[in-house]
């Protein structure tokens, strides 16, 4: 092998390698405070703060009772302020807000919470997930399916209609509408059903009451207060 030819070698190896960097070394940042489903701000390396939006994905909004404040309850429970995540940057947004899929420990939480139903799958800009579109379309067929979060109600009004003013002239009726906004086991705190198991460090709560069934464990000796310590 002549000399250009390794040269030539070395080269397009380098080439090859770069989009491998890029996309396993996504950058960290702290999150700062969660606004509602699918927006929270976070600090950068440089102590700055950014506003982001979950990309790929809608939640729906705060006045959309109660489905809003299920998602932005679950989206506190998934990015507890003070953590650590990895943000990989989609774009940026009318706002100014950059567009990005959030990951913990290598799990997106824009798909966790179509998954969950927290969320619904926005169809317009879901070519910013291509390489995992159809992750995110079966984890919301699979939630609609189920009843799960937001697809417990009989007409939902998407995201995206409700803030064009397109709300639904029909009532809306959901299975126990009352139990959906909280879990009953836990009078004293705001657990959303239908909830992926959880564990006390996943909950900002402590010592609180708890009725059975209990559905996550959080009361282990069965005094009724859940997540003592």
């Amino acid at each position: 092998m002549n000399k250009a030819t390794i040269i030539a070698t070395s080269l397009l190896l380098l080439l090859v390698g770069v989009p491998t960097v890029a996309q396993t070394s996504l950058p960290k940042m702290t999150v700062v405070s969660v606004g509602d489903g699918d927006t929270l701000r976070v600090r950068n390396q440089q102590e700055q703060t950014i506003t982001v939006r979950l990309g790929c994905v809608d939640a729906p909004e705060l006045k959309q009772s109660p489905w809003g404040q299920q998602s932005k309850a679950r989206l506190q429970q998934l990015l507890k302020v003070g953590q650590s995540v990895q943000v990989r940057s989609i774009e940026r947004d009318q706002y100014k807000r950059l567009v990005a899929e959030v990951f913990v420990n290598n799990r997106s939480v824009n798909l966790t919470m179509v998954q969950e139903g927290q969320a619904v799958v926005y169809r317009q800009y879901l070519q910013g997930c291509a390489n995992t579109k159809d992750q995110f379309l079966q984890a919301e067929a699979d939630a609609k399916g189920k009843k799960l979060g937001f697809w417990n109600q009989s007409q939902p009004t998407m995201p995206w209609d409700f803030r064009r003013g397109k709300k639904n002239t029909q009532p809306t009726t959901a299975r126990s509408p009352q139990v959906q906004q909280c879990d009953p086991s836990y009078p004293d705190i705001c657990i959303p059903p239908n909830s992926a198991d959880l564990d006390c460090p996943d909950i900002p709560y402590r010592r609180f009451k708890v009725i059975p069934p209990d559905p996550h464990g959080f009361d282990r000796d069965r005094d009724g207060v859940g997540c003592e310590r």
